[in-house]
């Protein structure tokens, strides 16, 4: 009898022990994501397409855009939408003034669609490893 509770008690402790691996490999993850500010002190703006040159981006950071909502927003789209400053069906857009975006793996695109900044130069990419 004695073998099977000692049996049942290692078994448990493993179970606990992957159960505490998964949570710590989970939450690693997520503290080693970095916060991004577009634009530092300038927020997202006409000037901010350059922002993301020399940085270096990975999947699950965060971008906040700070902006005037009455002025701006920011539409996260695809390939074909950044290149003609076009909002598809579906893609997300922001329009708080303070928006927080996890990066994907990846090219993540963003525009301004508010009068004309698209086409004005208001839009980057970000490259996330």
């Amino acid at each position: 009898m004695a073998g099977g509770r000692g049996g049942a008690a290692s078994h448990a402790a493993v179970v606990v022990s992957a159960a505490a691996l998964a949570v710590a490999c989970c939450c690693m993850g997520v503290a080693g994501a970095a916060t991004y500010y577009v634009g530092d002190g300038g927020g997202w703006s006409l000037s901010s397409a350059s922002w993301p040159n020399g940085k270096q981006f990975r999947a699950g950071d965060v971008l906040v855009f700070r902006y005037s909502p009455w002025i701006h927003n920011v539409v996260a789209v695809g390939e074909d939408g950044y290149a003609r400053c076009a909002t598809p069906a579906g893609a997300r857009t922001y329009e708080s003034g303070n928006d927080a975006v996890r990066l994907a793996r990846g090219d993540n695109r963003f525009m301004c669609t508010r009068f004309y900044h698209c086409n004005l130069g208001m839009k980057m990419v970000v490259n996330a490893a």
